[in-house]
């Protein structure tokens, strides 16, 4: 008498984000962080290196003092401005060759290597000198580096067009408008998100540095001020305050849009 054979167990996969190893392995090495910071904060001077109670009790003062509070308010200011006139400019100069390719080589081989070589502080002093010490020094400082992320993303994603697709819309339709706003634009998005984001990242770094020697307020100004009072928990606290405005940014709000475009583009 034969037996068939029982075919093998097939495993059943693994939803993604059920795995609890990767929250308790963040969690250990956050852990042992502040243990280690708090540990040598003991062995130097305050003012070196505050302890992590010292530093979290400035965070707190922060939240209750509006005055603080609003500072944190002037740097997202001049961050949401810098990223959003940087975008602008960006896309206006990516697009320029294809509506007119008499300026591809001044976008492509002039401009563009110009503004990615510049220095970030060489556009500060630059501003100190035509706006004086305010948030129109940042704001332009900050949208001269940025501009070349733009440029450099959205031409890529204009060379990648797929070009069938792009001749048979043309064939339906006489109108340039309905063409780029139907095709041109939604092909874009993915290119367009990677931008803001990748420049949101860049903009809070070099706000810092904006603000630290051009502004008037700011994160930036207040560390300038940390900076010459010795006030480092001050410093620390700031520092932790972006950091944690950086990831939550980036959990709560460009990892959801990335993944609901990863869907619908690997869907399409």
């Amino acid at each position: 008498m034969t037996v068939a054979a029982r075919p093998a167990a097939t495993p059943r996969p693994v939803a993604p984000g059920r795995d609890w190893r990767a929250p308790a392995v963040s969690a250990l090495f956050w852990a042992g962080a502040l243990a280690l910071w708090h540990v040598y904060a003991q062995t130097v001077p305050a003012y070196q290196l505050p302890p992590p109670s010292i530093v979290f009790a400035r965070m707190a003062d922060f939240l209750s003092d509006p005055r603080l509070l609003s500072q944190l308010g002037v740097s997202l200011g001049h961050v949401g401005a810098s990223v959003a006139a940087s975008f602008v400019v960006g896309a206006a100069l990516a697009a320029a060759p294809a509506a007119l390719p008499a300026t591809r080589m001044l976008v492509d081989d002039r401009l563009t290597p110009f503004l990615n070589a510049f220095s970030g502080i060489g556009w500060l002093f630059l501003a100190i000198l035509w706006f004086g010490v305010n948030s129109a020094t940042v704001i332009f400082a900050v949208t001269m580096v940025l501009t070349p992320f733009a440029i450099i993303n959205l031409r890529t994603g204009l060379r990648e067009l797929d070009r069938e697709l792009l001749e048979l819309g043309a064939s339906l339709t006489r109108s340039r408008r309905r063409l780029v706003v139907a095709l041109v634009l939604p092909m874009l998005l993915p290119y367009a998100f990677a931008t803001l984001r990748t420049s949101f990242g860049v903009a809070w770094k070099v706000t810092l540095t904006a603000e630290l020697f051009g502004g008037a307020g700011g994160v930036g100004y207040l560390l300038n001020r940390a900076r010459q009072e010795f006030d480092t928990e001050t410093i620390f606290a700031v520092i932790l305050f972006i950091m944690l405005f950086v990831a939550f940014a980036e959990r709560f709000a460009f990892r959801p849009v990335q993944h609901a475009l990863d869907r619908r583009f690997r869907r399409d």
